[in-house]
């Protein structure tokens, strides 16, 4: 089994913009079988993070069901269609995330019901990196309708609605604050994945770098909600690993297998 890539372009009303999209397909697809489709923030990266060879590895080994990957070209405003609809951070990034929220709901979806060969999915899930992993699990989170998983990369959980040294305390963190505000538990599950070497920074001198922090800090909100490891939740720290495609691509067969595993 060969994986086919295609390119399509959505000409977005709301964003403004035209989207530019990578389809990934196994050229042998049997739609008569199950098929999962995977959205990707950032699909800008899809050669740098190898999905096309990784894809076709774990296809031709079994290893996964018949999945579809949507890599999403990220724009030239990135820092506001990325973030949590409706709560910008302190320097007002992230104001049109509604916006690209809306996006993949109303303009992505439909667009590729008429592209693809199949339009009902065993598992649909949304995944990103570093800041486009914060928005997809904005997304996932507020449309559980539509997605049943979400994959966190070197999320930006340290997205925050004060400056540091302004008042700021760990409850401004938004992604967190949205979870720990909300009521219910959505039907879904997560997985993320953290690098070693992420960055340097340490807001509260704890000796854990900010980016493992606050995936662990979101992880307990998550199980403050009810959910549980391993069944709901899957955390990968990956020693060494850097804020980079190198490191995500190590990484990206794990979260497939977790996803889309036989």
């Amino acid at each position: 089994m060969t994986i086919t890539e295609n390119k399509i372009t959505i000409n977005s009303e709301l964003l403004g913009r035209e989207v530019a999209c990578t389809i990934l397909m196994p050229d042998e697809l049997d739609a008569a079988q199950p098929v999962n489709l995977l959205l990707m923030n950032d699909g800008q990266e899809t050669d740098a993070l190898e999905l096309k060879s990784t894809l076709e590895k774990l296809h031709n080994s079994r290893s996964i069901k018949q999945t579809i990957v949507v890599g999403i070209n990220a724009g030239e405003e990135r820092l506001q269609e990325y973030g949590v609809a409706g709560r910008p951070d302190y320097k007002k990034r992230g104001a049109k995330a509604d916006i690209y929220t809306d996006f993949i709901k109303s303009e992505l979806l439909p667009a590729l019901k008429e592209v693809l060969p199949v339009h009902d999915f065993e598992v649909t899930a949304i995944a990103g990196l570093s800041l486009g992993g914060l928005t997809a699990l904005d997304i996932a989170w507020n449309n559980p309708e539509l997605f049943n998983k979400v994959g966190i990369f070197s999320g930006s959980l340290w997205w925050r609605s004060k400056e540091l040294g302004k008042g700021y305390t760990e409850a401004d963190r938004i992604a967190h604050a949205m979870i720990n505000e909300a009521t219910g538990k959505p039907e879904l599950k997560f997985w993320f994945q953290t690098g070693t070497k992420d960055e340097t920074a340490d807001r509260n001198k704890n000796g854990i770098i900010d980016s493992i922090d606050d995936t662990i800090d979101l992880i307990r909100e998550l199980e403050n909600k009810g959910y549980t490891r391993p069944e709901d939740i899957a955390y990968i720290e990956v020693v060494g690993g850097k804020h980079d495609a190198a490191t995500w691509a190590k990484a990206m067969p794990k979260f497939l297998v977790w996803a889309f595993g036989k």
